[in-house]
């Protein structure tokens, strides 16, 4: 498939503007998972954007940049992914290890570059408040959100516009010479959601907790059968009887999020409304709000 012009554009100019909403804007827009639902669309298979964003953003579910931390730019990679697996017609967990993950890490020093340019702005917006000049104040400002947008738009637009024929030959030989390097990329892909929910435990209070998440795991589990098993008999079922035009759903994971929203809303209620005896005849409520516990550092 060739990339047209058009969707270079789109693709660039929603790369500088992700950047810019996990930043300030908080609209949704700067996440993997609708870094690949956007460049799906606009690629033309937004299947393959949804399962190469949805795996990037479960790899780094647990990942945050904390300071002035920078991370893997799972949104880059992302775009990146997406394009060439839909151009090139790339496997989706190939194109996540192949070139998802890469890029996520390479794009650091971009990242680092970004924030750089934007040290010195945020400098020049610290002078010129002592001018009170707000007009430069706004300029400065503006600038600094500039070289963030290039940090991301840049790399993208260059490796979209000129960097096809390069990877095209890297998926002819994983395909042929190096196929068992590329299968080992798939699988690889396949598990890096695994390690995202892992780094998500780590950060989570489940030493504290840890009833809720076995509940969770066997609720999700059991309701998962028996809904498949449903589906499973109404298929046959239909196959039977003509009269029989009942459509069977799924259980959606709305439903089991709901039920976990429940159950951390009674533990909420009981942690605030427990009376706690002190040492003095006091009570005081237990509900440790505010206190950071040793398993959630």
């Amino acid at each position: 498939m060739e990339i047209v012009w058009w969707q270079i554009l789109l693709i660039t100019l929603y790369a500088g503007y992700q950047i810019l909403d996990e930043l300030t804007i908080y609209s949704g827009a700067g996440s993997p998972v609708f870094a690949g639902l956007f460049t799906g669309i606009v690629m033309g298979d937004m299947t393959a954007g949804l399962i190469i964003g949805g795996s990037m953003q479960l790899t780094i579910l647990g990942v945050g940049a904390f300071g002035g931390a920078s991370r893997i730019d799972a949104n880059s990679g992302t775009i990146l992914a997406t394009v060439f697996s839909v151009g090139l017609g790339m496997n989706p967990e190939q194109a996540i290890a192949a070139i998802a993950v890469p890029v996520a890490s390479l794009m650091i020093q971009m990242d680092i570059l970004g924030r750089f340019a934007n040290t010195y702005f945020a400098h020049q917006i610290d002078k010129q408040v002592e001018n009170m000049d707000y007009k430069k104040i706004e300029r400065n400002y503006l600038m600094g959100a500039l070289s963030w947008s290039l940090s991301r738009a840049l790399p993208v637009f260059l490796a979209i516009a000129f960097g096809g024929e390069a990877v095209n030959t890297v998926v002819h030989y994983l395909n042929t010479d190096l196929k068992w390097l590329g299968d080992g990329l798939s699988t690889a892909g396949a598990i890096l959601p695994a390690v995202g929910f892992a780094i998500l435990l780590r950060y989570l209070p489940v030493k504290k907790h840890i009833a809720y998440l076995i509940l969770g795991f066997v609720i999700t589990a059991l309701l998962t059968t028996v809904f498949g098993n449903i589906q499973a008999v109404g298929g046959v079922v239909g196959t039977l009887s003509k009269d029989f035009t009942q459509i069977l759903n799924g259980l959606p994971m709305l439903g089991i999020a709901l039920i976990g929203f429940a159950l951390a809303y009674l533990q909420y209620k009981r942690a605030i409304e427990t009376p706690v005896a002190t040492s003095n005849g006091l009570t005081i409520s237990d509900s440790m709000e505010g206190e950071i516990e040793d398993d959630e550092l």
